[in-house]
C-alpha cells in the first residue's frame, strides 16, 4: 500500500493561468508559497517554498473565477513529476501539486461577494491524475499543452 497525499496552506503567488484544452476541459496552473518560521541565532529567519499547483475541470473554472495574486487557500491534493524536452533537446523534470480540493481562507469580503457560499469547492466527482492527463496526448508538441 502506498499513499501520495500533500495538504499545504499558503498564499497564491501569482494569478491562475487558465487554459481550456480543444476537448474544453479546463486546467488552471498558478505558483503557490508555503513558509516556515524559525529562530536562528536569536533572529528570526522565514524560508519560503514555491509549489506549482495545477487544477483541472471545476477546480479551474473556480480558480479563474475567484482565485488571484496574495489569497490565502488550503490545498489538498497529489504529488505528480513530469518531464518534457525543451526547445534545446534538453530533458526538464517538473514536480506538481494535482489539487484535488482548494479552500479559500481568509474573509468572505476578500472575495469581492463572488465567491461560492461555502467558500469550498471540490471536484463533483473524484478523479486520478492519470485520468485528467488523458486528455491530451503525449505527442503534442509544447506549444499544444496547457502548461
Amino acid at each position: 500500500m502506498s499513499v501520495n497525499k500533500v495538504i499545504l496552506v499558503g498564499n497564491v503567488g501569482k494569478d491562475p493561468d487558465v487554459r481550456y484544452l480543444d476537448s474544453g476541459v479546463a486546467v488552471a496552473n498558478f505558483p503557490f508559497a508555503t513558509s516556515e518560521t524559525y529562530t536562528k541565532n536569536g533572529e528570526k529567519v522565514t524560508n519560503t517554498e514555491w509549489h506549482n499547483i495545477v487544477a483541472w475541470r471545476g477546480l479551474a473554472e473556480v480558480a479563474e473565477k475567484y482565485i488571484k495574486k496574495g489569497k490565502q487557500l488550503y490545498i489538498d491534493g497529489k504529488i505528480k513529476t513530469r518531464s518534457y524536452e525543451d526547445k534545446e533537446g534538453v530533458k526538464k523534470y517538473m514536480t506538481e501539486i494535482y489539487a484535488d480540493t482548494i479552500q479559500m481562507l481568509g474573509r468572505k469580503d476578500e472575495y469581492d461577494g463572488n465567491s461560492p457560499s461555502d467558500n469550498n469547492y471540490q471536484k463533483p466527482e473524484p478523479q486520478s491524475a492519470n485520468n485528467q492527463a488523458q486528455d491530451f496526448d503525449a505527442n503534442d508538441s509544447p506549444d499544444d499543452l496547457p502548461f
